[in-house]
């Protein structure tokens, strides 16, 4: 048996009738009177819901700023800086004989606990599919590789057996290109998804702008007509009408624009200073782990050219740092890591850590030079207390330089949650005030239109 089909031509029919109807009423005074408040009222309702649904997406962003990305920007710069601090403190204790300080080992215990529960944190907020997940997966499966080679290295290293010093250099080998490259491409991923964050809560919302103009400009257009019907300068419905869309218009670019602004102050003068500051420190502690194993291969590693090659990459960090490597004592370079850090720091509270910080790298640089000339004039038990000896050894310069890092670091981070919670809060009620008042827009649009119509019962 066949199903009945549906009368398309009875529905064209009723299509069509609905549109005639519509013409009809449009030829007439109240008919247009009512397209005409309908569509106030939608192009309100409209902007509202624009702006609610922009300004959702914007707030969003940046809490994710604030309590996701920069955090894990900053979680995965620690994890870095601790593997690079185990790794040079591993090479200080095991310069020290094999009667290791009590001190250096709790530091070296400490660094490499607060590596492993930070890994635990990023990865219980990663997604394992990801880059950063793969990264993190990497680092747990090297960290227990590495620490049980340093282990190894300290136990040859009591027994007086030179094996020591090769376990030491293959442990930080393996620091160096396995576990520091995936740490610093933990880093790199975090701190992209932070401009992605700053990029999506500065982004213009301009659907909402657009929106709000359009509709004060329906609601200025009705205004005038109905003042070229009637004569009446005022419609008290469509003034408050215009009243609620203008308000709402100022808020947004108001609000907005002081969001922005706090969020580009937190990222010029917060995140972006506490990038420039933990490359710094992570240089700094590159230099100085460098340092002592140029002592402990005692040449065993060479460049290319036949040069000590934890020399030259010593050399390396400290141009990174200030712009030379020592030979000469001047003001930082231009580009250099410390220069920078200094510029972008607020304030003397920002600036004066920074500027001791690079004090204490010119003190390193000259004990430095001093420890060398005793290292390679053959005497190398004088070179060994002016690095790791408690008193005018490059090791007391380096704490100057690692404390003055650490400070500049906490001041920086105090800016930074600062001004981006300034910028969250310009858009704090935005989004609800924007539904209300699109809402009273709305009604106030279709009252007034009502009000005209009422003249024609």
């Amino acid at each position: 048996m066949s199903q009945p089909q549906p009368d398309t031509a009875s529905r064209r029919t009723a299509w069509h009738e609905g549109l005639e109807r519509l013409r009809a009423s449009a030829t007439t005074e109240p008919g247009r009177l009512r397209i005409i408040g309908a569509v106030l009222a939608a192009l309100l309702v409209v902007f509202g819901a624009v702006t609610a649904w922009q300004v959702t997406e914007r707030a969003d962003a940046a809490d994710a700023v604030v309590g996701h990305s920069q955090p894990l920007s900053a979680d995965a710069a620690d994890i870095y800086r601790s593997l690079a601090d185990a790794d040079t403190t591993a090479a200080g204790g095991f310069l020290a004989g094999g009667q290791e300080p009590r001190a250096v080992r709790e530091r070296y215990e400490k660094d490499i606990a607060l590596a492993s529960r930070l890994l635990v944190k990023a990865a219980a907020n990663t997604d394992a599919s990801d880059p950063a997940g793969r990264q993190i997966a990497k680092l747990n499966e090297q960290l227990p590789l590495y620490t049980g080679l340093v282990e190894s290295a300290r136990v040859n290293n009591r027994q007086g057996l030179p094996l020591g010093g090769a376990y030491l250099r293959y442990a930080s080998e393996r620091m160096r290109e396995e576990l520091l490259p995936a740490a610093r491409a933990l880093y790199e991923t975090e701190t992209g998804r932070l401009g992605s964050d700053y990029g999506d809560a500065k982004a213009l919302p301009w659907p909402a702008f657009a929106t709000g103009v359009v509709a004060l400009g329906a609601l200025g257009w009705a205004q005038r007509r109905n003042y070229l019907r009637t004569n009446r300068v005022l419609n008290h419905g469509l003034l408050a009408s215009t009243a609620a869309a203008t308000v709402l218009l100022l808020w947004l670019v108001v609000g907005h624009s002081v969001a922005r602004a706090g969020m580009s102050d937190s990222y010029e003068h917060g995140a972006r200073s506490l990038q420039v500051l933990n490359q710094a420190r992570i240089a700094a502690l590159k230099a100085r782990g460098d340092e002592s194993l140029t002592l402990v291969a005692r040449g065993a590693v060479l460049t290319p050219d036949g040069s000590d090659a934890y020399e030259a990459s010593y050399r390396a960090g400290m141009r990174r740092l200030v712009g030379d490597d020592g030979a000469s004592a001047g003001t930082p370079g231009e580009g250099s890591l410390l220069e920078r850090a200094r510029s972008l720091a607020d304030g003397s509270a920002g600036r004066d850590p920074v500027a001791g910080a690079i004090e204490g790298v010119r003190e390193w640089q000259q004990r430095h030079r001093d420890a060398r000339a005793s290292d390679d004039s053959g005497y190398y038990e004088r070179a060994l207390p002016k690095v790791i000896g408690e008193k005018g050894s490059t090791g007391e310069s380096f704490d100057r330089v690692d404390t003055g890092l650490r400070r500049a670091l906490t001041h920086e981070q105090g800016e930074f949650r600062r001004a981006a919670d300034d910028g969250r809060g310009a858009l704090a009620g935005l989004a609800v005030g924007a539904v209300v008042l699109a809402l009273l827009g709305a009604a106030g649009a279709v009252l007034g239109i009502g009000r005209r119509l009422s003249e024609y019962r």
